[in-house]
């Protein structure tokens, strides 16, 4: 059974961060270039909440808010849901799914040490049960080696 750490290693551990004082905008901008949907939150070196598109969407835009003024702490999930490295990623797909959201950051002794969405849980899996369903053909054609 995989875990969390199987999949930081192949995506890596970089997570993109933003301090509570940053304007939405500005936050926005980070997403957009970093091509994420989510930053976590920070307040200094300590671990606040995590920004994500619904949050600018719900709380930004359909409130009228002007996203140059508003900062990240008026409007981020302050509730994080978390994970460690040793979880099993099929247990991650089982909490997403259940708190409807779409990133676990994974801590270590309370740091940071990297974030997972629910696009690279399924693209874990997926991989995972393709070659599972490819030995298994190969055992039933006889290609399997003995």
């Amino acid at each position: 059974m995989s875990r969390v750490a199987d999949v930081l290693s192949h995506k890596g551990r970089e997570v993109h961060t933003v301090e509570r004082e940053t304007t939405t905008f500005e936050a926005l901008e980070k997403m957009v270039r970093h091509n994420v949907g989510a930053l976590v939150v920070t307040a200094g070196d300590a671990i606040a909440g995590i920004f994500t598109e619904r949050d600018f969407l719900r709380r930004v835009v359909l409130q009228g808010r002007d996203p140059k003024v508003t900062r990240v702490r008026e409007v981020m999930s302050e509730r994080l849901v978390c994970t460690d490295p040793d979880r099993p990623v099929e247990d991650c797909m089982a909490v997403m799914t259940h708190e409807r959201i779409r990133h676990l950051p994974v801590v270590v002794s309370g740091k940071l040490a990297g974030i997972v969405s629910i696009g690279d849980v399924v693209r874990h899996l997926s991989a995972e049960r393709h070659v599972e369903i490819r030995y298994l053909t190969d055992y039933i054609t006889g290609k399997y080696p003995g």
